[in-house]
């Protein structure tokens, strides 16, 4: 079937109805999903007592109570049909991994009964010498382990028995991205609650809360399959811009197409009967370019059904005829899929740390970890560019639709106004809500309705918007776990610097208030000065001053790697416990090898792609038309008459031969990068060969210009963004 007849299967593809559950959301969501409702009916009262006091309060859970949790989870999992347990976790692939084991065993008279005890729950023994390790495990080495992970709610897809966990080498090192933001977790909840303590004593707990928005693009399943690019990386390597693509704005925000409606409502379905709280559904700006986002959640929670969601996306779209890209930029000329990750911490009491508080007592303490959170941002700035970085990701950031390559905070008017005003006044200023003005003269004030007064800008890469910061950069590809370690992390260890500060200003003797604004006064002048920028994050002048305010601007994906392991990145991440010193060096090790293989691969498939599919297709309408010509030539004998046809013989022949000088460079330029040995400097040889595609790629988009459209082999763009 050539290109025009799968267009047209395409566009007369029937539309598959959502399945539709009988009854309310309410009803059946989180069924599948073994949480507290399900413990308390399943679980004898010691087992939910000890599980309980595991998740909340971090206790140890032995053998007999794991014996005792795995009995009412067999007992549950078997209501529902399920034949094979897994552990379920996340390797350094981005992905998650799964090795499903059936629940049956000898039963001793021939025949086998179904067994699930506690050891089966809580620890298993996958083979680790094939996952990303940086060197930790050898080929030779196979040993590593998973480890249950009480706090994330076990819950059944399709037969399985679904066990989220942790997964660790033999000798103990993090190989998964689960392992060290649980670290971090950790980390910034010790950190805060002693600063909590300040302003509320009862303060135990403080929890990272994330809220996931899952951008993504669609692409009929029949021209997906034609696309070999598409197969295999995830992105068009090659195609010209539609006429139309995105420059109406008439996408965004549009009506669904009823294909994607029903693809959206059964994986909302799907998501809800994991007790996954998935709300948000809409076109986005680019054509065929949606996004789906979850009520905001704990962070561990919130990162795991996120991989959830993502697995599920590939295999419902499947149902409805459609393929799930969710590389960063798989269509070029239009806007490219990130993940922007909202972000906020909360106590156990229930107040959230960043949001304007209801007297002088409670803005002072969202003051204090509003600053504090700008004040890690600014620090490791180049890190946290580092955590997002990655070969798919460099594809979009730094191009008008996404976050520059520089990572500064938006504040808005509202909060940049309160900030230097702090800075004008003693520190004994009580900070008063707006509204109570004849109390206030003279004072700081807060709006009340504090989301109203906060403007956004789609160019801030970590943006306040009224009571959360939006990390913007995220990749939509990416584990949420990588930038999520790093952000806590790094606010942990600003945390613990700022409660030094205060201590030492509470020795002078000064009243809490006091102390806590006189720490604060010098932080304040510092980010304001340096990270928080309102403006234009894509213009050149804002490169040059953030180069002046001594802001990272690096554009080089494997260099950001380097930030992992510089001083001021090991000694936070080794104080806060997050990781040693040798995982910060292993985790660089996967990610320049990571990077290194995708562009290789990509590579690759220009080359074959060039000279297998677009030359032979060039040379087949160059025929057809010097056959035309002889023919002319023949009857007319000249060819006056065909200068046409003589001049797309000339833009062919110059665009064959720049393809096939080009593609044989790139080519000259693989082998050479493959024989050096050290990862980074191949990882920056790869990043010299990604920066020659564009450069390949133009004469085989100004060839599809050229080329009878009936010969041309791949699908193009217009066909793919404009078929719902």
């Amino acid at each position: 079937m050539d290109r025009i007849d799968l267009v047209k299967e395409s566009f007369e593809r029937k539309e598959v109805p959502a399945e539709v559950p009988a009854g309310k959301t309410s009803e059946y969501f989180g069924e599948l999903v073994f949480d507290r409702k399900k413990m308390c009916k399943y679980l004898d009262a010691d087992s939910l007592q000890a599980l309980l006091a595991c998740i909340e309060g971090g206790e140890p859970l032995d053998r007999k109570t794991a014996d005792g949790v795995a009995r009412g989870m067999k007992e549950w999992a078997m209501e529902h049909g399920v034949t094979h347990v897994t552990h379920w976790f996340q390797p350094l692939t981005e992905g998650t991994a799964e090795k499903h084991d059936s629940l049956i065993d000898y039963d001793g008279k021939g025949g086998v009964i179904e067994t699930f005890d506690g050891k089966m729950l809580a620890q298993q023994e996958p083979d680790a010498s094939s996952f990303p390790s940086g060197g930790i495990r050898a080929t030779f080495e196979a040993r590593g382990y998973t480890a249950w992970d009480p706090t994330s709610p076990v819950f059944i897809l399709d037969d399985t028995l679904c066990i989220p966990t942790v997964f660790i080498s033999y000798t103990g090192e993090a190989l998964d991205y689960k392992t060290p933001l649980k670290k971090a977790l950790k980390a910034v909840s010790d950190a805060a609650v002693p600063i909590c303590k300040l302003f509320d004593p009862g303060v135990g707990k403080v929890y990272s809360y994330l809220g996931w928005e899952q951008e993504y693009f669609l692409v009929d399943e029949a021209l997906y399959a034609a696309r070999t690019d598409l197969m295999i990386t995830g992105r068009t390597l090659f195609g010209h811009n539609s006429s139309k693509n995105q420059q109406l704005d008439d996408h965004y925000f549009g009506a669904i197409p009823t294909r994607v409606a029903a693809f959206m409502r059964d994986l909302e379905v799907a998501g809800h009967r994991l007790g996954i709280p998935i709300k948000t559904r809409h076109n986005e700006v680019a054509p065929n370019q949606f996004e789906l986002a979850p009520i905001y959640g704990e962070t561990n929670l919130a990162n795991d059904q996120n991989q959830i969601v993502m697995n599920l996306m590939g295999r419902i779209a499947r149902k409805h005829g459609f393929v799930v890209l969710l590389h960063e930029k798989p269509f070029e000329g239009v806007n490219g899929s990130g993940k922007h990750n909202n972000w906020s911490l909360g106590t156990d009491k229930g107040t959230q740390l960043l949001a304007p508080g209801k007297d002088a007592k409670g803005n002072l303490q969202f003051i204090t970890f509003f600053v504090n959170v700008l004040a890690a941002v600014q620090k490791h700035n180049a890190l946290l560019k580092a955590s997002i970085a990655s070969a798919t990701n460099a594809h979009r950031l730094g191009a008008n639709e996404a976050p520059p390559a520089i990572v500064s905070a938006f504040l808005g008017r509202t909060m940049t106004e309160v900030l230097h005003k702090l800075l004008e006044v003693p520190s004994d200023t009580p900070i008063e809500i707006a509204g109570k003005k004849s109390k206030s003269v003279g004072l700081v004030e807060i709006p009340e309705v504090f989301v109203d007064n906060t403007d956004r800008n789609r160019t801030s890469p970590f943006a306040f918007t009224g009571n959360r910061f939006e990390f913007r950069a995220v990749g939509s590809s990416a584990n949420c776990a990588g930038a999520m370690t790093t952000l806590n992390a790094a606010v942990a260890e600003q945390l613990l610097a700022f409660k030094a500060a205060v201590d030492a200003e509470l020795a002078a003797g000064k009243k809490t208030n006091v102390a806590v604004m006189d720490a604060l006064k010098p932080i304040i002048k510092s980010v304001l000065d340096v990270v928080c920028f309102d403006g234009n994050g894509y213009t050149e002048e804002w490169k040059k001053e953030a180069a002046r305010r001594g802001l990272d601007i690096e554009t080089n994906v494997p260099k950001m790697f380097c930030e992992f392991t510089k001083p001021a990145a090991v000694e936070m991440f080794t104080k806060t416990g997050v990781y040693t010193e040798k995982e910060l060096e292993a985790r660089n090790e996967v990610k320049w090898e990571t990077y290194t293989k995708k562009v290789q691969i990509e590579s690759r498939v220009m080359f074959r792609m060039a000279l297998n599919h677009i030359v032979p297709a060039a040379l087949e309408y160059k025929a057809k038309l010097l056959q035309e010509l002889t023919l002319a030539k023949g009857i007319y004998g000249n060819l006056d008459n065909c200068t046409t046809e003589l001049h797309i013989l000339d833009d062919i022949n110059k665009y064959v031969e720049e393809v096939r000088v080009k593609a044989l460079a790139m080519k000259e330029a693989r082998k050479a990068a493959n024989v050096i040995e050290d990862d980074y400097e191949r990882a920056l040889a790869y990043r010299e060969i990604a920066e020659s595609f564009p450069a390949l790629r133009r004469p085989i988009d100004k060839l599809e210009e050229v080329v009878d459209n009936k010969m041309w082999p791949l699908p193009k763009y217009r066909e793919m963004l404009f078929i719902n």
